[in-house]
């Protein structure tokens, strides 16, 4: 599904609007909605729209590079695709399309657990190792295989969700009866009827379904034994032992996700994690948490060097970008930009998100003054626009 030729797409709000036009509501809603009010939700970008840029003239600004690490790997620029469920909904065979996109365009990008593709289909269809996310379930021997699985596809790096031991409340979901198997209510229907090439693509694929439980999980043969499962296997009881465990297990890089807290952030270091990620879910779990760019200073601060710190939430634009890159963090992680241009226009559309960040994030870095982001810091903002200025 290419993207629409008569519709100019500057910025991800552009793509945002596309998107809207060709995923079906319940999709479409579950990645562009946050938890009960929304407020952290929308907290998570009007909190960075407050932060302001030093423009700075006459300094040469030719060469520039906008290149870096993330525990290791390289990035062409400073940002990671995050790992979301349901991917392979929001377009068909979501999840092979957005990481060949981040794979050509020199990106890391990361498979949830709550994928539609599974572990093995996205290895099968890219060249560069990719990342794998995991939930703790309930079930430690299932988890165990997971691992092992990810080990098998030789992913690189393992990224450990803290932050849904318990499962915010979505009411747009609930509205829409987003379920295992989905509720077809007479307004989905009608709604689905007018996404035609949404559709046909479904309708071409056989990745249908949570291909990373479905089959591996005991008792997981269809749609409606999944949504048993998975309803009642998210662990409330996850501890930091259990990271401990998994840090075993696995052996290779780990990364902490869902760090809201200085005291969390220091637990992250004890641990020995290669980095964490300042996130709230994306304001999708505890609605009323502050944003995820307001803590960021207070994480760095408290973690110093000894563990890469990264972002996740509200990121918008590549303006967004160096404001978190200013404020600490090694990198961002975007999740719902992606997503728009998945739903948009499928890997020709993540391409283009992905162009777009990069952009914006080369011209207003020029505009500031430097012309290399690893010399990027707080001096590049205005005092008392952003978190933890002195002069807030």
């Amino acid at each position: 599904m290419p993207l629409p030729s008569r519709t100019f797409i500057a910025t991800v709000e552009d793509m945002r609007r596309v998107a809207r036009r060709r995923v079906p509501r319940m999709f479409y809603d579950y990645a562009d909605s946050g938890s009960w009010t929304e407020s952290t939700y929308r907290a998570n970008e009007e909190d960075l729209q407050k932060i302001r840029f030093r423009q700075r003239v006459a300094r040469n600004m030719e060469n520039r590079n906008l290149a870096t690490t993330m525990v290791g790997q390289p990035a062409a620029i400073p940002l990671a695709l995050a790992p979301t469920g349901l991917t392979g909904m929001q377009h068909a065979d979501g999840e092979i399309l957005a990481a060949q996109a981040a794979e050509a365009f020199g990106v890391p990008f990361t498979l949830s657990t709550m994928s539609i593709c599974s572990i093995e289909d996205v290895a099968a269809h890219t060249t560069a190792p990719f990342w794998f996310q995991l939930y703790v379930m309930r079930d430690r021997d299932f988890i165990e295989r997971l691992i092992d699985r990810a080990k098998a596809a030789k992913c690189s790096a393992l990224v450990l969700t803290l932050d849904l031991q318990i499962l915010g409340q979505r009411h747009k979901d609930l509205r829409n009866g987003l379920s295992a198997p989905p509720r077809m209510t007479l307004g989905n229907l009608v709604n689905l009827a007018t996404k035609p090439a949404w559709c046909w693509n479904m309708l071409r694929t056989q990745r249908r379904t949570f291909r990373n439980i479905a089959g591996h999980a005991k008792g997981v043969t269809d749609l409606s034994s999944l949504g048993a499962w998975t309803a009642e296997q998210f662990d409330p009881t996850l501890s930091w032992d259990d990271v401990e465990w998994i840090k075993k297990r696995w052996g290779g890089k780990l990364i902490l996700k869902g760090i809201l807290d200085p005291d969390d952030a220091r637990h992250a270091v004890d641990t020995g994690a290669d980095a964490l990620i300042v996130s709230n879910h994306g304001g999708r779990q505890l609605d009323g948490a502050v944003s995820s760019v307001a803590m960021l200073p207070q994480v760095v601060d408290a973690v110093g060097k000894d563990i890469e710190v990264w972002m996740d939430g509200g990121i918008r634009s590549g303006q967004d970008i160096l404001r978190a890159v200013a404020l600490g963090a090694r990198g961002v992680m975007i999740g719902r930009p992606f997503l728009y241009g998945l739903g948009a226009g499928g890997r020709e559309g993540v391409t283009k998100v992905l162009e777009i960040l990069a952009r914006e994030l080369d011209i207003t870095m020029a505009l500031c003054g430097y012309r290399d982001i690893h010399q990027i810091g707080r001096d590049v903002l205005v005092p008392g626009s952003y978190p933890g200025s002195p002069a807030a």
